[in-house]
């Protein structure tokens, strides 16, 4: 097999680990009353802090209208709360609530348990490698 073929097969297993990976993690979630979207969404304010709905959407990829959608229904759970924005009456903030940061916070937690108990599997060898690894992933990830 040529270094192209091998290169392309590593870049192709990497891949569908990191996607499943991914998958496995999105799974953990502190309940399954939220979608994915939802989540990230949560996930975004809890990360940047309060933002307009359009910095929402432009952040997390989605039409603002989607994004309208999500935010309606965070703010029915009582995850987020919308304020008037100080500056243009035409805008509003989108704050993560207390109730809101439990969530995500509950979320970050079984995720990094279930990674844990995956990681405690494994030996001090291979979990040596995957620190190296997610070192190189990282620095990866920042080049764009």
């Amino acid at each position: 097999m040529s270094e192209t073929a091998d290169e392309r097969s590593l870049a192709s297993r990497l891949r569908l680990a990191v996607v499943r990976l991914n998958r496995r993690l999105r799974a953990q979630r502190a309940g399954d009353d939220l979608s994915l979207t939802q989540i990230s969404a949560l996930s975004t304010l809890h990360k940047c802090g309060p933002v307009t709905p359009g910095q929402l959407a432009a952040r997390e990829g989605v039409q603002p209208p989607s994004m309208t959608r999500v935010i309606a229904a965070l703010e029915e759970r009582a995850y987020v709360v919308r304020t008037p924005h100080p500056t243009d009456g035409r805008q509003a903030i989108v704050t993560l609530t207390d109730a809101g940061r439990d969530y995500v916070l509950a979320t970050i937690s079984r995720r990094e348990a279930w990674l844990d108990t995956r990681l405690a599997e494994l030996s001090d060898e291979q979990r040596r490698v995957l620190s190296d690894a997610a070192e190189i992933i990282e620095r990866m990830a920042e080049r764009g």
